[in-house]
């Protein structure tokens, strides 16, 4: 027999159904759950198409087009992940309804993928907004089961958020349907909605999400994407090898880049994320922040993509193009892990300016023509070379 934190009363793994409670934000040994990991790795089937449909549109020459489609499809997977992942944090029971309405959310977000390439080619986003509907229908009732087991304070809380989520569903009703020049306004005005939803939300009442378990599914989803960035980087470097006999104009890409997607996890895990979540401000500016990290991520094994079909001359589009494709989301990534916790635990200003100094310089590197990617990557080894030598000379003073 096991016992489930928040429960008055020992349960079997195998219950099929209990009332969804809080769990304690003080729990020891919180870890991410198997059913959570598997929520991840179908979530990022989606976004290795969306980076996929980011690939084409930009070497085709479509950059803006590609851009903003990808911003839009990558909000929708993003929200849905975050809404469920902060969610599992305060209230994940494990019973068996839980599993099977989470199944569905993993359902919505393959649906979602199917959709993603008429979402950039046609502008057509009904496959993917019936999948958000998917998913929010089913995080609504998920909402809807920690009312009902809830009472006073918390219970308007739960009934909030089931509220908030149908309400803004509806207004994404209007993108596949709406005039083409219409969309992006629309698009900008529901992802400020359903922002605001945990802030009406939680106004009253926070949920006990666990600082420990939300620290390491953010951490576990960033290895995940990153995961994909080289996967889809790989794929790139092997076609470039094979299909066009290419080992010295894809061999600095290659090298570069995986310089980069190492000195990326290197720079988002060498802090301590979980305490610079000590309130629900904090959780909120550290968690919406994440889209920016997120989306960079995906899109540098993106931009190593474009790279590869620049050097073999794929592309309509030039050499300098090809490498900002790389440098601009790398550059992203480095600015925001340090803006939304890496400062926090830098003493003194050259460890401050480590990171702010190395997105400028990778910005730089994109004027360095076929050499932009290896330079790009140099400058990330060289930044994090230069935050591990420094914090050890302080350990060493100290």
């Amino acid at each position: 027999m096991t016992h489930t934190p928040g429960a008055d009363r020992p349960v079997t793994p195998s219950s099929i159904l209990r009332p969804l409670v809080a769990r304690r934000r003080d729990e020891e040994h919180r870890a991410a759950t198997p059913l959570e990991l598997f929520f991840d790795l179908c979530f990022v089937v989606a976004i290795a198409q969306a980076g996929v449909q980011l690939v084409h549109a930009v070497a085709e020459g479509h950059t803006a087009d590609g851009i903003l489609s990808y911003v839009l499809v990558f909000f929708a997977i993003w929200w849905a992940w975050m809404n469920f992942t902060w969610f599992a944090s305060a209230y994940d029971n494990d019973d068996a309804l839980y599993r099977v309405v989470t199944l569905v959310q993993i359902a919505g977000a393959l649906i979602l993928a199917a959709g993603v390439s008429q979402a950039f080619q046609d502008h057509d986003f009904l496959v993917v907004w019936l999948g958000y509907l998917v998913m929010r229908l089913a995080l609504t009732t998920q909402w809807l089961r920690a009312a009902r087991a809830a009472s006073g304070a918390e219970r308007t809380m739960a009934l909030r958020y089931a509220g908030g989520v149908i309400l803004c569903q509806g207004g994404w009703t209007a993108l596949p349907f709406a005039p083409e020049p219409a969309r992006g306004w629309i698009f900008l005005v529901m992802a400020i909605a359903e922002m605001c939803v945990p802030v009406y939300a939680e106004r009253d009442f926070h949920t006990n999400w666990h600082p420990h378990h939300i620290a390491e599914r953010y951490g576990l989803f960033t290895i995940i994407v990153l995961g994909e960035t080289i996967a889809a980087a790989t794929g790139a470097v092997k076609s470039g090898i094979d299909e066009n006999d290419a080992l010295g104009e894809v061999l600095p890409i290659a090298a570069g880049g995986l310089l980069i997607v190492f000195a990326a996890w290197w720079i988002y895990f060498v802090v301590p994320a979980h305490d610079r979540l000590a309130s629900n401000k904090q959780g909120f500016l550290w968690g919406y922040g994440h889209y920016g990290i997120f989306a960079s991520a995906a899109a540098i094994g993106a931009g190593i993509e474009v790279a590869v079909e620049a050097a073999v001359g794929k592309t309509h589009i030039s050499t300098t193009a090809a490498s900002a494709a790389v440098t601009i989301p790398s550059a992203v990534f480095i600015l925001l892990v340090w803006g939304l916790h890496s400062r926090y635990f830098k003493v003194g200003i050259a460890q401050q300016l480590i990171l702010p100094v190395a997105a400028l310089a990778t910005l730089l590197c994109t004027f360095a023509g076929e050499w932009a990617v290896l330079a790009a990557g140099a400058v990330a080894a060289a930044a994090t070379a230069a935050g591990v030598t420094l914090t050890a000379r302080m350990a060493a003073g100290s």
